[in-house]
């Protein structure tokens, strides 16, 4: 799958981007810096290689947990401003409306960025540029690489578990009850696997100490400045029309 202009770019340099992208929709709370940074982002996927409709399917989980929060946020936001509904302590009025609102775009805008800079890194890749670029403690790496990997394989081994309760009859059962069962089944699967890396990889001397080499070289270059360029670029742009059209507000306030 091609990575469009991610093509070639350091996992760190996506990394670091990804961070300088985020950070500053964290302490802000409002509509207008989400909504723009929320666009740039749903522009730039198809040029990174993540098409809309792998978007949508990638991100699923924000789109379903953003409206939750947003309703939560709707009713019990700090009220001010006219009351429009008041039943115990909940109470929806014109600022729990537009927090609501700040609320559903700022998770969408700092989730969805996440699927699009994070999307087809390799582990290796990953790894050699925490070590050689970042300069990280090597077995704090070889964690990292060796549970992006299993991580990769958590849907495989979803698919693999529905398809053998099916296989025998465990399926027939309600939906909700059979999730759970495969999600249990899910985590068993998961510790015993680690586990079983665990110890291969102590048998086969991640552990030992002194300087490892590492294989392949990892550098940065132009492409991976202009990442980062870029996503301080939206940062930035979202940040001065939000103030410049006086809707910005702190996190808190």
């Amino acid at each position: 799958m091609s990575e469009g202009l991610l093509t070639g770019t350091n996992p760190v340099a996506r990394i670091a981007g990804l961070i300088l992208l985020t950070t500053p929709l964290l302490v802000s709370v409002d509509r207008v810096s989400a909504a723009v940074a929320l666009i740039c982002t749903v522009i730039a996927a198809p040029l990174c290689g993540v098409g809309l409709r792998q978007l949508a399917r990638r991100g699923w989980p924000l789109f379903i947990a953003a409206p939750l929060v947003g309703v939560s946020m709707l009713l019990y936001g700090r009220p001010e401003g006219q009351v429009y509904f008041s039943f115990l302590m909940a109470r929806v009025t014109d600022n729990s409306i537009e927090l609501a609102i700040a609320i559903v775009l700022r998770v969408l805008a700092i989730g969805l960025p996440v699927v699009v800079l994070t999307a087809n890194i390799d582990p290796t890749d990953l790894g050699d540029g925490l070590a050689q670029v970042l300069r990280l403690p090597s077995k704090f790496v070889l964690a990292s690489v060796a549970g992006v990997r299993l991580f990769t394989l958590f849907v495989d081994d979803w698919q693999a578990l529905g398809r053998a309760r099916r296989a025998r009859g465990l399926a027939d059962t309600g939906r909700v009850k059979r999730t759970l069962g495969q999600v249990f089944a899910l985590l068993v699967f998961a510790l015993r696997r680690g586990t079983k890396l665990s110890m291969a990889m102590e048998a086969r001397g991640f552990g030992a100490p002194g300087k490892r080499t590492w294989a392949r070289e990892s550098t940065v270059g132009t492409r991976d400045a202009a990442l980062v360029v870029v996503c301080i670029a939206i940062a930035a742009l979202s940040i001065t029309l939000s103030v410049q059209m006086g809707t910005f507000r702190f996190l808190g306030t």
